[in-house]
């Protein structure tokens, strides 16, 4: 394995971790939210008991993820300086201004956890919504640095004239705000029915209690809601992929020759080498309207590029494809769901279809998430700036090292992960 090779799978392998604790470190603070709401309003000890558990689960699910977003930081400065040498005065500003959320943070899980009986019951409800609100900062201003990646916005000033460059220059990018609320949806969409599985799952076990079925309303509300909103972000950001990476779409949509009236493909394995797709529904023109709005649009293709510039072509294409069909399964099972809770809501905890089907999509919000990075990032290559910048540009020169730095980060989010799981077990209601 080349050095660049090595770097590219460590920082992959890093990055698998880290969003999986990210996004239920966005997810959970709205979970605890809410459950502390509902208790202030109803006075039920059921959802008190729920905002504590949840808490704690908060505040472990924030330990992993300061130890994993560290050592992020760290191979940004060891994997990639060459990176961090061009871009690291531009980005800068986006990890500066998400610490501070983390740290903002930080303090408001400190008053939530110990002061529940040292403060009014809507006061500290509100630092409970803090760290809500927080979490999903960190979300919306770290994104910021990669939506640069995407779309080097001020380039040219950064290389003629960095002096003169402006710090929030990387703000002003159309594809920030698009990126930002998709990913940041999908943190709610993954972890609500992460955690509607882990509840199903104790109904099939026979633990059908009001606390549970509580749980169990609270998460997959949210979780739907954001599923539901998830195809319209996802629209949005589509269409900004269009205007601004049309190798991107090329390759997200295996189109390998311009076309207009180009066919929007369900599932199909791509065939760089010949150029044609095996096994695919094609949806004459839709894929024209989705990205230009018109039936009869052209959409670039993958002949407009140099074959060298191409990216893992069916790689970003069954990614793409998993991702929305992972969204869709979502969608369909919450609306399964609502509508077996209108229908008969006493028969949600013994209805063992449902929770079967609840317990097996419990995953797919992270199946998305972790298939929608793949799209987003495979489909740049070759480019760590977008034709700006060649990743085997980036990459560290020194390769003596990569082995210890690879064993050794290999371990370290294998050991939080573990972590993770042994304290989220110890947690569980009894």
């Amino acid at each position: 394995m080349s050095h660049l090779d090595a770097a590219r799978f460590q920082m992959a392998y890093s990055l698998f971790f880290h969003m999986i604790f990210a996004a239920l470190g966005v997810g959970m603070p709205a979970l605890l939210a809410t459950a502390d709401y509902l208790h202030l309003r109803t006075r039920d000890r059921d959802y008190e008991r729920l905002a504590k558990t949840w808490a704690r689960a908060t505040a472990v699910l924030f330990a992993i993820g300061a130890v994993s977003g560290t050592g992020i930081a760290f191979e940004l400065g060891l994997l990639w300086p060459e990176f961090m040498h061009f871009a690291g005065s531009t980005v800068g500003p986006a990890f500066t201004l998400e610490g501070y959320a983390f740290f903002t943070e930080a303090i408001f899980i400190g008053l939530y956890l110990y002061g529940r009986e040292r403060m009014r019951p809507v006061a500290h409800w509100l630092t409970a919504v803090a760290v809500a609100v927080s979490g999903a900062a960190s979300s919306f201003l770290v994104t910021a640095a990669n939506a640069w990646q995407q779309n080097p916005v001020g380039v040219d000033l950064l290389q003629s004239n960095p002096e003169a460059m402006n710090p929030w220059t990387v703000f002003v990018n159309p594809h920030w705000p698009v990126m930002a609320v998709h990913s940041t949806i999908a943190c709610y969409a993954a972890t609500g029915f992460a955690v509607a599985g882990v509840y199903a799952w104790g109904m099939l076990r026979g633990r059908g209690d009001p606390l549970r079925q509580k749980a169990l309303r609270i998460a997959l509300a949210m979780g739907l809601i954001a599923a539901v909103t998830m195809p319209l972000t996802g629209d949005l950001s589509a269409k900004v992929v269009a205007r601004h990476q049309p190798e991107k779409l090329a390759a997200m949509e295996a189109l390998f020759v311009t076309q207009a009236r180009a066919p929007l493909l369900i599932g199909g394995l791509p065939n760089p080498e010949e150029g044609t797709v095996c096994c695919a529904v094609a949806v004459p023109g839709l894929l024209s309207f989705l990205a230009y709005g018109r039936l009869d649009a052209e959409v670039a293709g993958l002949d407009r590029v140099p074959r060298q510039e191409w990216p893992n072509v069916p790689l970003v294409h069954i990614s793409f494809q998993l991702m929305v069909g992972a969204g869709i399964a979502m969608v369909l099972v919450g609306l399964y769901y609502a509508w077996v809770r209108w229908r008969r809501p006493e028969q949600v905890p013994r209805d063992r279809r449902l929770l079967w089907l609840l317990v097996l999509s419990s995953p797919l919000g992270y199946l998305a998430l972790e298939a929608g990075w793949i799209v987003s990032e495979t489909g740049r290559q070759p480019w760590t700036i977008w034709k700006v910048m060649l990743t085997a540009d980036a990459v560290t020169p020194s390769g003596s090292t990569m082995a210890l730095s690879m064993a050794g980060f290999t371990a370290l989010y294998a050991a939080l992960a573990a972590a993770l799981v042994l304290l989220l077990n110890r947690l569980r209601h009894e």
